[in-house]
């Protein structure tokens, strides 16, 4: 049995550790590895490959994306891969779609791919699961509770309420902590939709506050204002920002 895998991932530690281990494969014959959402796409289409190992989170295009472009049923068998937990694990379940959560162990990545391969020798049809499990994960029910960072090769698991403030520099969030900054490979706009509307706000295109860590607003000049945050961080809010501005001026302490 050969069979042709494709690895799609945009952190280069967790797809060399994932390639390292399907070349000990005799079975696999890997076609390639990807960075980035827009080429999985090309390579998908171009190699058709039997089995592809997906990052869900990553920049510009995420492996949601990916299999959207594509199409589901279009799509060669899928392992996903992921850092978070808290949204993918209990849909991949509900829906027997195989995952890895990052970072994972030997024995865990050759149970996963034990099951890739005997669905592909029954040639199963997958579509109808990940079609299931992608809509649960697109639910915005819940919001992020934790988010995770690499530092080194670990994974930090940061707790939203201690986030003071978030800012953007192009594909890099950093987020500032009372006592420290982490950072972390995402876009501001997809990081904005995965957190609480009630608790946090954009007010500048390269800055999100914990509403609960904001201690003055004082107007500025030409409509701008400054928030102070918990920690004495001044931060300048775009004069744009209207809406932020006043549900922040109105929000109850509670909120």
């Amino acid at each position: 049995m050969s069979i042709t895998a494709l690895v799609v991932d945009d952190e280069p530690i967790a797809r060399r550790a994932i390639v390292r281990l399907l070349r000990e494969d005799r079975d696999i014959a890997l076609l390639g590895e990807c960075g980035d959402g827009v080429s999985a796409v090309a390579a998908i289409r171009g190699q058709s490959p039997d089995l592809v190992f997906l990052d869900i989170q990553m920049p510009a295009m995420t492996g949601l994306d990916v299999v959207a472009e594509i199409g589901a049923e279009r799509m060669p068998a899928v392992i996903f891969v992921t850092a978070y937990e808290q949204y993918a694990v209990r849909a991949f379940e509900a829906n027997a779609v195989d995952y890895l959560v990052k970072p994972f162990s030997r024995d865990r990545f050759a149970a996963t791919l034990r099951r890739a391969k005997a669905r592909l020798q029954t040639a199963s049809d997958d579509s109808a699961r990940i079609l299931q499990a992608l809509d649960a994960l697109r639910q915005r029910d819940q919001y992020l509770e934790r988010i995770p960072v690499r530092i080194d090769e670990h994974v930090v698991f940061i707790n939203v309420d201690d986030i003071v403030w978030i800012k953007a520099n192009r594909n890099i969030v950093e987020l500032h902590l009372a006592d420290r900054v982490h950072e972390m490979r995402e876009t501001m706009t997809t990081l904005a939709t995965r957190l609480d509307p009630r608790h946090f706000a954009r007010i500048h295109r390269s800055a999100i506050i914990n509403v609960r860590r904001v201690k003055t607003i004082h107007p500025w000049f030409n409509g701008h204002h400054v928030v102070t945050m918990d920690t004495g961080q001044q931060l300048r809010m775009s004069r744009y920002q209207h809406e932020a501005f006043l549900r922040l001026a109105t929000m109850r302490p509670n909120e």
